[in-house]
């Protein structure tokens, strides 16, 4: 991980980092806390070390009246609150830093036959390959572009998903058709980075220099597959797996089932899926039906 700059770093920045390192805070995760820090310092037009309460709650109010979406600016208090919290220990500090409540969205969700297209229209075996896992085992972008040889487990038919978020390994199904797809795409695969690489540590999807194709690289890929099928929606890749969810809960699969599959820790998570069950929600009978239908056998003539 390379998130210091060769500008010289100060000391009370060097300790954030060893404080994020040593409670293995991911890439992403220090990226987003040190920015935050940033903003918060710019704002201060000072060292964070010398904030005091005022501050915190005039930089809380300036990222409201700033217009920051309460996603962005939750996530800007949470580096902030880090860096009070573990590295300078300022609790009192910490008090000061609240929450904004998110407002609860519906997650889009894809028909069958939306999908069926999207994965037509893949501009590639490779890119149809990824689609198809991104749906058909619900996996995230970088958990597909992260796969190797070892993870595909063709005798129990599972696909081992291993350290995805939150540190977590999970098993997912391995349908016979992606196992085609994926030896069919064993056959085009670029091999010239695989000299000196274990077979169970290649990677199925090689970039360059070694590495993995990136998230998005996958994500331009699906845009270009939604816009061939005519796609109006606004999707992202991530609907593949907002989908994947909603179709087996329409298909009577046990919701616990689906969490496992998704590597939910919360049930609530994976309950929300039934709010977008279209077929589900479709099949309810109504009480106004009740209604009908008791209106029916009170006007039903009596026979002589």
């Amino acid at each position: 991980m390379n998130i210091q700059s060769h500008k010289s770093i100060t000391p009370l920045r060097q300790r954030m980092i060893e404080d994020m390192t040593a409670r293995k805070l991911g890439d992403h995760s220090q990226r987003s806390h040190l920015y935050s820090c940033k903003r918060f310092a710019a704002f201060l037009e000072r060292s964070p070390d010398t904030a005091t309460a005022d501050d915190i709650r005039r930089f809380q109010l300036f990222l409201v009246e700033g217009g920051a979406s309460i996603c962005n600016r939750n996530r800007i208090m949470t580096g902030v609150r880090f860096l009070f919290r573990v590295t300078l220990r300022r609790h009192d500090l910490v008090e000061e830093i609240f929450s904004l409540k998110e407002p609860v969205k519906v997650p889009l969700v894809l028909s069958k036959q939306e999908v069926k297209r999207i994965l037509a229209m893949a501009p590639s075996l490779k890119a149809k390959v990824m689609l198809s896992l991104a749906y058909g085992c619900g996996m995230r972008a970088g958990e597909v572009v992260r796969l190797t040889v070892g993870d595909i487990d063709s005798a129990q038919n599972i696909i081992r998903i291993v350290q995805a978020k939150g540190r977590k390994d999970r098993n997912v199904m391995l349908p016979s058709d992606i196992l085609d797809l994926l030896r069919d795409w064993w056959k085009e695969r670029p091999t010239n980075l695989d000299k000196g690489v274990e077979r169970n540590d290649r990677l199925l999807f090689p970039g360059y220099g070694g590495k993995h194709l990136s998230s998005r690289q996958i994500s331009r890929l699906f845009k270009k597959a939604a816009q061939a099928a005519a796609i109006t929606k606004p999707v992202t890749l991530h609907t593949l797996r907002h989908s994947f969810a909603t179709h087996l809960l329409e298909r009577g699969v046990d919701i616990r089932v689906i969490q496992a599959l998704l590597g939910h820790t919360k049930l609530t998570t994976t309950a929300r899926y039934a709010s977008v069950a279209t077929g589900m929600i479709a099949a309810v009978d109504s009480p106004l039906d009740d209604l009908t239908s008791l209106k029916r056998k009170r006007t039903k003539p009596r026979s002589s």
